[in-house]
């Protein structure tokens, strides 16, 4: 029989060791599992204290497409930032492509991030970002990074 695989996991301290966000930015609470320059897995735990909900929408609370897209990119720097040779640099987007929004994600929902690497090229990277809600699809979309 083989060994069951080790995720690699991080809490929100060691997150914050690797991303440069801070409050109100940092969009992911835990990383679940990751593999450097490969991919990442993370969650968001959704809650009405969240200072956007003030404003979209007060009388029916959906958090922005654009923080979600955000937080995959969180997501996804966490696998980048977690090779040696980035190791305190800044990930930045590149570009956006084919961003899709499917279910509305509301306070009380946890938000399950992937975002698998597909090309690493010098200081760029591409990689296909997945956000879901119990199983439910709430974002898919190409993202593209630039590290500095």
């Amino acid at each position: 029989m083989s060994e069951p695989k080790k995720l690699h996991t991080l809490d929100s301290v060691q997150i914050q060791a690797i991303l440069p966000h801070r409050f109100p930015m940092l969009l992911i609470d835990q990383v679940l599992d990751y593999e450097p320059g490969k991919y990442a897995v993370a969650k968001k735990n959704i809650t009405i204290n969240e200072s956007y909900f003030q404003g979209h929408f007060p009388s029916n609370p959906v958090m922005p497409g654009v923080l979600i897209t955000e937080a995959l990119a969180q997501t996804g720097a966490v696998a980048l930032l977690t090779l040696s040779e980035f190791k305190g640099k800044t990930v930045y987007f590149g570009g956006i492509k084919n961003a899709r929004f499917r279910t509305m994600v509301k306070p009380g929902d946890t938000l399950n991030l992937e975002v698998k690497l597909d090309k690493l090229r010098g200081n760029a990277g591409i990689g296909e970002a997945k956000a879901t809600v119990k199983d439910k699809v709430a974002c898919t979309a190409q993202l593209i990074f630039a590290i500095q």
